[in-house]
C-alpha cells in the first residue's frame, strides 16, 4: 500500500486547490524541489506530481519545477497534467519520471493512450477525475457524458499501470476519501487503482488497512499532510504494519 505525497504546481509555487477551483488556492511552498526532497527523507517511497497550469493549458507550464524536482530525489515521481503526446510523454520519461498520467487525453484520443502502453510498458498511467459519477477533463474545467465505469472498462487489457481516482466533489476540503465508490471501482477493474481527493485524517490512513480496501494500490495525499492533520511517520508505520 504506497501513500503518495501530492505536489500540486501552479505557477512554478506548492499549491492546493479546494474542490479543484484555481481561483480557490492555498500555497504550501515557493520550492517545489526543497518539499520533494523533505517528502523523501520523511520517508515516502513514491511522489505524485500534478502541473495544474499544464492540465488548463495541455502542454507542460511548470516543466522547470518539474524537471528540478526529478534532480533533487532518489524515489520514483509520477506526473499528470498537460501531457497530451507521445513525444511528450517520451520526454518526461527520458528527464526521469517513472510512470506519467494521462488524463483528458484518454478522453479524448483512447488510441494515443493504448499505443503508450505499448512503447512504455508499466510507465503510463490513466487519471479518472469524477464529478457526479462523470469524467471531468481540461483541468477539471469541463465535464464529459464517460461514466467513471466507462473509462476504466475502455482500457482493461491495453496495460495501464495504475488508475488515479480522484473524487472532485471531495478534493482539497478534508471531508475523507470517497470509500463506496472508489472500492466499487477498485472492484470493477483488473487494473490497479489509487485513491485521490479528500483523504483528511489517520481514520482515513487506518481505513485502507481494512480487508477491502487491500484491493488499492494506494492513496494520494495532499492537503492533510500540509497542514499537519497526518504525521507522515505514523501514516507510513500503520501502512507499512498492515502489509507486513
Amino acid at each position: 500500500m504506497i501513500l503518495f505525497p501530492a505536489i500540486d504546481l501552479k505557477d512554478g509555487q506548492c499549491v492546493r486547490l479546494k474542490l479543484g477551483d484555481m481561483e480557490q488556492v492555498t500555497v504550501f511552498s515557493d520550492d517545489p524541489a526543497a518539499q520533494a526532497k523533505s517528502f523523501e527523507d520523511q520517508g515516502f517511497e513514491y511522489l505524485h506530481v500534478v502541473d495544474l497550469n499544464g492540465a488548463f493549458a495541455g502542454e507542460s507550464v511548470n516543466g522547470g519545477a518539474v524537471e528540478a524536482i526529478l534532480k533533487a530525489v532518489d524515489f520514483p515521481v509520477q506526473l499528470g497534467g498537460g501531457i497530451r503526446s507521445l513525444t511528450h510523454i517520451e520526454s518526461w520519461l527520458d528527464k526521469g519520471l517513472a510512470r506519467v498520467i494521462l488524463g483528458t487525453v484518454a478522453v479524448r484520443d483512447p488510441e494515443l493512450v493504448r499505443a503508450a502502453c505499448k512503447a512504455f510498458p508499466g510507465q503510463v498511467a490513466v487519471g479518472i477525475d469524477a464529478r457526479g459519477g462523470k469524467v471531468a477533463v481540461e483541468g477539471w474545467a469541463e465535464t464529459s457524458e464517460l461514466s467513471v465505469f466507462e473509462m476504466a472498462q475502455r482500457f482493461e487489457g491495453a496495460g495501464v499501470a495504475a488508475i488515479i481516482y480522484t473524487d472532485i466533489d471531495r478534493d482539497g476540503i478534508l471531508k475523507g476519501i470517497n470509500w463506496e465508490s472508489t472500492l466499487e471501482l477498485a472492484r470493477a477493474t483488473a487494473i490497479p487503482v489509487i485513491a485521490s481527493g479528500g483523504l483528511a485524517s489517520m481514520d482515513d490512513i487506518t481505513r485502507m488497512t481494512a480487508p477491502d480496501a487491500q484491493i488499492l494500490e494506494g492513496t494520494i495525499s495532499g492537503r492533510a499532510l500540509y497542514d499537519g492533520r497526518i504525521d507522515s511517520r505514523e501514516a507510513l508505520a500503520v501502512l507499512r504494519g498492515a502489509a507486513a
